[in-house]
């Protein structure tokens, strides 16, 4: 999770910063407060207003670390999902055998036949 929460964390610079930001004057954003919900909601009302971009530079600034941290478990709990199903994929090839296709007619003969019962020890 870690290593995770590291790459969110460089992705979420280098978006901060791959992102054309006016001046602070131009954008006039809300303070950010001491409250997690309030700046979360100031956020999610700047993205409701349109403006995706101000948004993340909003959120960002004020919680990397906390987005980062979140970022990290929601990556690390979906690489892991897609790679245990990956690896049960390849465990059910290796245990099962192919599916065997029908190519003849439903004519013809099974290559195995069928096992004769066995005589019994009465006779």
């Amino acid at each position: 999770m870690l290593r995770n929460a590291f790459i969110v964390f460089l992705l979420g610079w280098v978006t901060w910063f791959w992102v054309d930001k006016p001046p602070p004057e131009q954008q006039r954003l809300p303070e950010v407060s001491d409250s997690l919900v309030e700046n979360f909601q100031v956020a999610f009302d700047i993205l409701k207003a349109g403006y995706p971009k101000v948004a993340f530079v909003y959120i960002w600034n004020a919680h990397y670390l906390l987005l980062s941290i979140a970022g990290g478990l929601l990556l690390a709990v979906i690489i892991g999902t897609v790679s245990d199903a990956l690896g049960r994929r390849r465990m059910r090839r290796h245990i099962m055998p192919p599916a065997v296709r029908e190519t003849g007619s439903k004519d013809s003969a099974p290559e195995h036949p069928p096992a004769q019962p066995s005589a019994s020890v009465d006779e």
